[in-house]
C-alpha cells in the first residue's frame, strides 16, 4: 500500500470543496444579478457546500483521486440557468459561464498575496505555527489556478465550452453544442494526449509564475 499523507489529503479535499463552492456560487450570483433568479430560488447563491456538492463528483471521485493519484474528473451540481430570463441572453450567458473560473483566479491571487506575508514557506520551518497556514495557502493557490484553467478548456460541458458556444454564431454554436453528450469522453482523451500539456499544464504554470507568491 502506498504511503498516504492523510493530512495533505484532508487539506486538499477541504480546499477543493471550498473552491468548488465559491465557483458554483459565482455562477449562481452572476446569473441572479443579470436577471435570472432560478439559482437563487433554489438556494444556490450560497457558500454552503451542501447545496453545491454532488456525492459522487464532489466527494467520492476527488477523494479517490487524492488518495491514489489517479486522474479522475470530478464535478459539482451544475447551476441551472434560464437564458431567456437574462437581459442579453448570449452575452450574459458568457459572463455567467466565465464567473466560475474568474472566482477561482481571485481565490488564487488572494492566497498568493497572503502567502507573501508569512515568514515561512511550507517547505521551510515546518515546526513553526505559520507552516500549516502556508501549506493551506499554497494548496489554495495551485488548486484554484488548476480549476480555472481546466474549466476554461473549450469542451462542453466545461465553462470554456459554454463561453465558446456563446461566442460562436448561433448555427455554429448549435452544431458545437452537440459535442456536449461526448464531453467526458473528450476530456479523458485530452488528459491522455499532449493536448493536456498545451491547454492545461502550460497556462497553469504561466499563471502561477505571475502570482505574487514567494
Amino acid at each position: 500500500m502506498p504511503d498516504i499523507n492523510f493530512a495533505q489529503v484532508f487539506i486538499s479535499f477541504a480546499v477543493l470543496l471550498f473552491s468548488l463552492t465559491v465557483h458554483e456560487t459565482a455562477h449562481a450570483w452572476t446569473a441572479d444579478r443579470l436577471g435570472d433568479p432560478t439559482a437563487r430560488r433554489l438556494g444556490r447563491v450560497s457558500l454552503n457546500p451542501a447545496v453545491h456538492a454532488d456525492p459522487i463528483g464532489t466527494v467520492l471521485f476527488p477523494l479517490v483521486a487524492l488518495i491514489t493519484g489517479v486522474g479522475i474528473i470530478g464535478w459539482a451540481k451544475p447551476v441551472p440557468v434560464q437564458t431567456r430570463q437574462l437581459g442579453h441572453p448570449r452575452r450574459d450567458y458568457i459572463l455567467v459561464a466565465a464567473a466560475g473560473p474568474a472566482s477561482n483566479l481571485i481565490l488564487a491571487f488572494a492566497a498568493a498575496t497572503l502567502l507573501t506575508t508569512l515568514p515561512v514557506s511550507p517547505a521551510v520551518g515546518a515546526t513553526t505555527s505559520s507552516a500549516p497556514v502556508a501549506t493551506i495557502l499554497v494548496t489554495t493557490m495551485r488548486l484554484n489556478v488548476l480549476l480555472a484553467v481546466f474549466n476554461m478548456v473549450p469542451i462542453p460541458p466545461l465553462d470554456g465550452g459554454n463561453v465558446l458556444a456563446g461566442l460562436l454564431p448561433p448555427p455554429l454554436a448549435s452544431t458545437y453544442n452537440q459535442l456536449r453528450r461526448y464531453g467526458f469522453v473528450l476530456l479523458y482523451l485530452l488528459i491522455l494526449t499532449p493536448g493536456f500539456d498545451i491547454l492545461v499544464v502550460t497556462p497553469y504554470r504561466m499563471i502561477l509564475s505571475w502570482l505574487p507568491a514567494k
